[in-house]
């Protein structure tokens, strides 16, 4: 009489070893070998290009770095004979022009999408939203000319006098509006932000179960009182990295921003003066830069902003985290 083995048969077993695990290719023949390494390269490619774009351009920033240390950062003088130079009313112009783009940009946008999603007919649905995420497919310098010509001509007529009869007094609306300025810039940023930012919130509220609604409804809420009770803070975590969004595209625009902002270089607290920002210095003068230590600052200008850049996204993902903990799951998705 034969006895019977004890337990499952070994294909049982080898399945259960698999499954519950994470699903791995066990690499038992030369296709299943190449397919990994290959999908090996392509996972690592991108974050070996970021750490050699961090390694190039702190050697090649490393000359101004050992010139003048941490002074870079918060000194303003910007000398190219002399060799001195600073780089303090670049940060303040690129986070000062990135701030007013969103206090412009945030409530448009946020409430396009809010309008899309709840109040608007479905008829008017796709082609609103078509028309302002259109508006992410124009050239940037497409912006600039049209910043030059209508823009700024109506913030000149339009918009500053009113607002320095109102507002005159604060220091924010001193001095004379000529028409290149920190204002001028902002305005065309939040411009070219508002479809990212409407974009996303508009996927964000639309993730947002109708349970939420129907239930903020059944309490006896308005349809403002449930999409701001419930509807809102059910996405919130999506709204912030939507804002975020764009505040990572206004960091780093360069061509529209060079073409209003006025380009000098000097903190100033009033909007309507000029301002300068770091990736319109870079964009300016770089083919200027004819000595190694000039070349060097403008390199060293880019590493700053490449780490206020990822400093803001890292902080957005911390902050979205700590937003998201504790809620469903659609929010965490997004």
């Amino acid at each position: 009489m034969t006895t019977l083995p004890l337990g499952p048969p070994p294909a049982t077993q080898a399945a259960r070893a698999v499954i519950p695990g994470r699903p791995v290719l066990l690499g038992r023949n030369t296709g299943d070998r190449l397919y990994r390494a290959a999908l090996t390269g392509l996972a690592l490619s991108l974050p070996l290009l970021l750490v050699a774009l961090v390694v190039e351009l702190s050697a090649s920033a490393w000359p101004a770095i050992t010139r003048f240390g941490f002074r870079f950062v918060w000194t303003s003088v910007w000398d190219p004979v002399a060799g001195v130079f600073g780089a303090a009313p670049m940060i303040f112009g690129t986070i000062a022009s990135s701030l007013l783009a969103l206090l412009f940009a945030v409530p448009l946008a946020l409430g396009v999408a809010i309008y899309l999603t709840e109040f608007s007919p479905k008829w008017l649905r796709q082609p609103v939203a078509f028309l302002v995420e259109l508006l992410a497919a124009i050239p940037s310098v497409v912006y600039g000319v049209w910043g030059i010509y209508v823009l700024i001509p109506f913030l000149r007529s339009s918009v500053v006098p009113p607002l320095r009869a109102v507002l005159g007094w604060t220091p924010f609306l001193q001095g004379v509006f000529y028409g290149n300025s920190l204002l001028a810039g902002g305005v065309i940023l939040a411009i070219m932000i508002v479809p990212y930012i409407a974009a996303v919130s508009r996927e964000v509220l639309l993730a947002v179960p109708s349970s939420q609604r129907e239930a903020a409804l059944g309490m006896g809420a308005t349809r403002w009182e449930a999409v701001w009770t419930a509807v809102v803070p059910y996405g919130r975590a999506g709204l912030i990295g939507a804002v975020i969004l764009g505040l990572g595209r206004a960091l780093g625009e360069t061509m529209a921003v060079t073409m209003l902002i006025g380009n000098r270089h000097d903190i100033g607290v009033s909007v309507l003066q000029p301002a300068y920002t770091m990736a319109a210095a870079i964009a300016n003068e770089f083919s200027e830069a004819t000595t190694d230590l000039y070349l060097s600052a403008l390199f060293e200008v880019g590493l700053i902003l490449f780490v206020i850049t990822v400093a803001v996204n890292a902080l957005a993902r911390l902050m979205i985290w700590r937003v998201a903990r504790g809620t469903a799951v659609g929010s965490r998705a997004l």
